[in-house]
């Protein structure tokens, strides 16, 4: 069973307790990513999470990795478009170490000058790295074109002149007006305590400002875009996407059963006709994410550079026939199947639903359980399928990326 509470500090927690287990999963989730940024401090959320491990007013970050490794803990984070989580996973016996750790990292972090400096040329080197591998490179891409004018399209990294302009007191400040007690839920998941949890917790957010300015955005339509990258590269790597849709949207459990029976699975129609077929690609698939506000719905193929054009061939050509045939009572059937088993498979090791019920809370302001994930799958018909096929349908509101060693004219080849 999972129980919300809202602390008396503000911040709302999420507990899902699993007691035949023996570990335990605990993640500070805060409303605030790349969507929060401007220009002149794009890929500051990405540098708070990294500097949150160089130290602490207690810790060295050697300690920091001492004291996890003590408890037999696992820690991480990441940082996204809407939302950034810091997370920790240890055995049970050990929550109160790992809830130590994980709170002075969040609330004491020190942001050390010449760690900070140290922290930039790290990241200009993971810029690098995405730039060196264009498969990462293309996905950036084609979500930059797809909501461009958007917050949605900010890169997450930021650019390096961008990080030149982030100092110790900007990060202070951006903390201090981002990281506030309205926009964090801590979630925890395995065999815990909730009292002892919520004890642990209590008093320790109300050094934090209590609210946030919440930004608006004016929805900025989609345009078909196009952009081919010349580097000097083994295979090409393409990517056609348009919008798609958000995460509270009733259609969601069908656009996600459409996907997998045309590009998510090894069954699926792309893979079958791009790869099984014709040869064509190694890597071949389709992909959606949704967002607060919106969505996408993305094609990748990596291919030969001589067979650029016969894989879009290919890829149009599944297209065509979705919107002319739909798709069979055997396709959804299997689909479903797969998506429930992959939800399942996800939800059956602690950190897996720490991240399910903590994302959940920030960015839907609801949890949905196990039970409703597979039900909304289930339900899923035919007319469901049928009624967002013409979402992913109209080639002519598809943007196309493309990182390849030639000049091409990929719009001629998408639209025509």
């Amino acid at each position: 069973m999972i129980k919300t509470k809202r602390l008396d500090c503000g911040i709302r927690i999420a507990m899902e307790q699993i007691p035949y287990l023996q570990s335990v999963a605990i993640g500070i989730w805060t409303k605030t990513g790349s969507c929060d940024e401007n220009s002149r401090n794009s890929g500051i959320s990405h540098l708070v999470e990294h500097m949150m491990f160089k130290g602490t007013e207690k810790r060295t970050a050697k300690q920091i990795a001492e004291d996890t490794d003590k408890i037999a803990g696992h820690m991480n984070a990441f940082t996204g478009k809407e939302a950034t989580c810091y997370y920790i996973k240890t055995l049970s016996s050990n929550l109160e170490k790992a809830t130590d750790i994980l709170l002075d990292m969040f609330l004491n972090s020190k942001f050390d000058k010449d760690e900070l400096k140290k922290e930039k040329l790290v990241i200009c080197e993971e810029m690098k790295m995405i730039e060196d591998s264009p498969e990462d490179y293309v996905h950036d891409m084609i979500c930059e074109m797809i909501f461009s004018g958007n917050p949605l399209g900010k890169s997450i990294i930021g650019t390096p002149s961008s990080l030149k302009n982030i100092s110790r007191n900007t990060i202070k400040q951006y903390i201090a007006d981002e990281y506030t007690r309205d926009s964090i839920v801590v979630a925890v998941a395995g065999n815990f305590n909730e009292d002892e949890v919520c004890e642990l917790l209590q008093e320790k957010f109300a050094v934090l400002n209590p609210t946030k300015e919440y930004k608006t955005y004016e929805e900025v339509p989609h345009e078909s875009r196009f952009r081919v990258k010349v580097k000097d590269t083994e295979q090409a790597h393409i990517c056609l996407g348009t919008r798609g849709i958000k995460l509270s949207d009733d259609r969601y459990y069908a656009f996600s059963v459409l996907n997998n029976i045309f590009g998510g699975a090894m069954s699926s129609r792309l893979f079958q006709n791009i790869r099984e077929e014709k040869g064509l690609a190694y890597s071949v698939y389709s992909m959606t994410s949704s967002f607060s506000d919106m969505g996408y719905f993305n094609i990748y193929a990596g291919v030969s550079h001589e067979k650029i054009i016969d894989a879009i061939a290919g890829i149009k050509e599944e297209i065509i026939k979705l919107q002319r045939d739909g798709v069979t009572d055997e396709e959804l059937s299997a689909a479903k199947e797969q998506i429930k088993g992959s939800y399942i498979f996800a939800q059956e090791n602690v950190s897996g639903r720490m991240f399910s019920i903590g994302k959940n809370l920030t960015l839907l302001n609801r949890i949905y359980t196990l039970e409703e994930v597979i039900e909304g799958i289930e339900k899923v018909t035919q007319d469901d399928i049928n009624a967002v096929i013409p979402l992913i349908t109209d080639i002519g509101k598809y943007s196309a990326a493309a990182v390849t060693n030639r000049k091409i004219a990929l719009k001629k080849y998408v639209v025509s």
